[in-house]
């Protein structure tokens, strides 16, 4: 059986932003959202009203673990505490903690997340900031110091849902690699629509790690599959986007895009485990 760590799923009930109630706008945006990247079912999400149905379903579609992604963002923010509270009950869950880089208290919250709570990664959203900054910006560095210093990568979440597509646009992404070459550097969306650039900076740079997600199965998406079946396959990592994207369809979907041999089981799980340094 093919062990797979999905590393971007977060469960519906966790905010409206994810569909938690139904007849709001948030829960048509999420349907809406599920449209336009492929699901067949566009209410799928409603069943993770629990964590525990959230988890269910996980272990029913044989994802090995999921990586759940809260956010620091002055529109949408959840607590590294909420996260952990979720996620250190199931041996299925890993969590990964986040900060809004322009708060004053985000070097030591980082420091909290790692060394108190254990998160193993520390997510950022620079683009939905206020205001919004690109990820190289000189004001983010004492964040991707402390990465460094702690030794846990960094994720960047990034894509055609940013405010402005100037903000996804991953030649940034190539710079603060050149600045921070042992930092890993991990880009949620691939950075959807760039494709080809952001495969560029891949190329460049192996601290690099993409995680296109949902957005693989949008026009253009299979370069990220070729990419893989050559210089890339150490670098990409799959992801669900879960529940903007039907769990076990995008499984089944991302199983049949053409993935070469023992490249699945790279994309699939070995990097991750590598990544993250789980032990599983």
């Amino acid at each position: 059986m093919t062990k797979i760590i999905d590393m971007r799923s977060r469960p519906s009930f966790l905010h409206d932003f994810y569909g938690a109630t139904p007849g709001t706008d948030e829960y048509e945006v999420a349907r809406w959202l599920n449209r336009r990247v492929g699901s067949k079912d566009d209410e799928h999400f409603k069943r993770s009203i629990t964590i525990e149905a959230f988890v269910e379903e996980v272990r029913e579609v044989g994802i090995t673990a999921s990586v759940v992604v809260g956010r620091d963002t002055p529109s949408l923010s959840i607590s590294n505490d909420r996260i952990l509270e979720l996620t250190a009950p199931y041996k299925e869950l890993i969590g990964i903690a986040s900060v809004d880089p322009q708060k004053s208290n985000a070097v030591a919250e980082i420091e909290r997340a790692v060394k108190q709570l254990g998160f193993r990664g520390i997510n950022i959203e620079p683009g939905f900031g206020s205001p919004a900054l690109k990820v190289d910006d000189l004001l983010i560095y004492p964040i991707y110091e402390a990465c460094e210093q702690l030794g846990v990568p960094v994720f960047l979440m990034s894509g055609p849902t940013t405010p402005d597509l100037e903000y996804a646009n991953p030649s940034a992404v190539g710079r603060l690699a050149r600045a921070f070459p042992k930092l890993q550097i991990v880009c949620y969306h691939g950075y959807y629509p760039y494709v080809s650039e952001m495969i560029g900076v891949a190329f460049r740079y192996e601290n690099v790690y993409v995680v296109p997600d949902m957005y693989i199965f949008l026009p253009g998406g299979s370069l990220y599959v070729e990419a893989a079946n050559g210089f890339m396959r150490n670098q990409l990592l799959f992801g669900s986007s879960y529940p903007f994207r039907a769990m076990g369809q995008t499984v089944d979907d991302f199983i049949g895009l053409g993935f070469k041999g023992a490249v699945l089981d790279d994309v699939l799980f070995n990097n991750a485990t590598q990544l993250l340094k789980l032990d599983i």
